[in-house]
């Protein structure tokens, strides 16, 4: 069921001391750096979760400036990916 309209999807919860300290504010600024959409926001048990959408290189690419970039804040990334109709049209803090 791949189609042509089919984006790569990146999907990352970032675990350690990620809430409080200005991780959604920075990582929407390191996104507009990229040719990506999606959101980042705060998880209820202390977690951060970004959904990217884009080319896969873009994807990659951002996801590392983020650990490049927060590297102090973050313990732990568990990362998903996948391809799929395109559900954001900009990159927002959700």
């Amino acid at each position: 069921m791949n189609s042509a309209d089919d984006v790569f999807q990146l999907s990352a919860h970032f675990s350690g001391h990620v809430q409080g300290v200005g991780f959604r504010y920075a990582t929407k600024q390191l996104a507009k750096g990229f040719d990506v959409t999606g959101y980042v926001r705060n998880l209820a048990d202390g977690r951060v979760e970004l959904e990217a959408e884009g080319s896969e290189g873009e994807c990659r690419r951002f996801l590392k400036e983020i650990e490049s970039e927060l590297d102090s804040y973050i313990r732990k990334t568990e990362c998903r990916e996948g391809k799929g109709a395109r559900l954001h049209t900009q990159f927002s803090i959700k």
